[in-house]
């Protein structure tokens, strides 16, 4: 996996800007279920089972990490992506928004990454 490309898609909004040249406003949700897709179908083939906590887990750990990130270039992310960050209530910091809601948001995303998973381990065979 090219970490460096994830990392700067990321951190400089390039899927969005790439997605805004191309027309395509809903590129990102794609993306996401592309994403979704990936974790349940490698989960399904390679979990001994609980495959519903591995999906909520990688989810989870994924906004951990992409929070951090973001938090830590906080300044470039902001001037890459104001649409994340102009939308923060009055007097609140956005950075500490940022770090508040990032795992609560990879915690529901991971909702659906558990079931994506869940219901792939019924439809995909395992490795043997």
């Amino acid at each position: 996996m090219n970490w460096k490309l994830i990392f700067a898609l990321s951190l400089f909004g390039l899927a969005m800007a790439v997605a805004s040249l191309l027309g395509l406003g809903m590129l990102e949700p794609l993306l996401w279920l592309v994403i979704f897709i990936i974790y349940a179908w490698v989960i399904a083939t390679r979990a001994s089972g609980k495959y519903f906590l591995h999906g909520f887990l990688v989810s989870v750990v994924n906004s951990i990490w992409i929070t951090a990130i973001h938090a830590a270039f906080f300044t470039t992310y902001a001037k890459n992506n104001p649409q994340m960050v102009q939308g923060a209530p009055a007097g609140m910091n956005s950075r500490v928004l940022m770090i508040v809601m990032g795992p609560i948001v990879g915690a529901v995303f991971g909702l659906v990454a558990g079931l994506f998973a869940f219901i792939a381990s019924k439809i995909v065979r395992k490795r043997s």
